[in-house]
């Protein structure tokens, strides 16, 4: 076979081989579940069952069952305490409507974190007395996709009495669908969230939406 030949056969089969597997592709832009991504090159594409989401592409799956029905969880390959997390359970409302800003913190206080144990505390630091830990709704509110689903958006800021990373803020967006209750919480703490980290959380927990 001519030379000229040989290295067009070599050619042909270096491009097979760049081509990612379905199965991984899925994962990436050329899944192409939110048509044209113009921040392809910082986050990927996410499809699970019945929602979609964008993803950081710093950020690693992560193994931990934390919550129950929980579908997915991914965090930063630099701090695990910036992370995403996904439930899907059970509701018996037929609208995220049913639910107050505040009756949904109270619900989802599991996916903040609750302190074991009780404790005599004074009221230093801003905190009541005998409390170690609170939550403050930062902003709440609801929106619309084009689909006509609706979603609750809570932002809360969490602190505990010992001030570590200044506290965790957490954005939620959820809502109801077909009995049940999606819920993406997305975590970080205060200090990196100034520092730059609330720009790619914002984006994640915008581009959650039902499928």
């Amino acid at each position: 076979m001519p030379r000229r030949a040989l290295l067009g056969v070599a050619a042909g089969l270096a491009a097979v081989a760049a081509k990612p597997a379905p199965s991984l592709a899925a994962y990436g832009e050329s899944a192409n579940v939110f048509g044209k991504t113009t921040n392809a090159s910082g986050f990927i594409e996410y499809e699970g069952p019945g929602y979609k989401l964008l993803l950081p592409s710093k950020w690693n799956p992560s193994k931990e069952d934390v919550f129950p029905g929980m579908d997915l969880r991914w965090e930063d390959n630099a701090d695990a305490v910036t992370n995403v997390e996904v439930t899907i359970t059970k509701s018996d409302k037929s609208s995220i409507s049913g639910y107050s800003p505040q009756a949904f913190v109270e619900d989802m206080a599991f996916m903040m974190g609750k302190t074991s144990g009780s404790y005599s505390t004074g009221s230093e630091g801003g905190f009541a007395q005998d409390t170690v830990a609170q939550t403050a709704v930062v902003d709440s509110y609801e929106e619309k996709d084009n689909s006509g689903n609706t979603y609750l958006i809570v932002e809360t800021l969490a602190r505990a009495a010992d001030g570590n990373e200044g506290g965790r803020h957490n954005l939620f967006k959820a809502s109801v669908k077909g009995g049940k209750l999606y819920v993406c919480k997305v975590q970080a703490g205060d200090k990196r969230w100034s520092r730059g980290t609330s720009k790619d959380c914002k984006i994640l927990s915008k581009s959650f939406e039902l499928a």
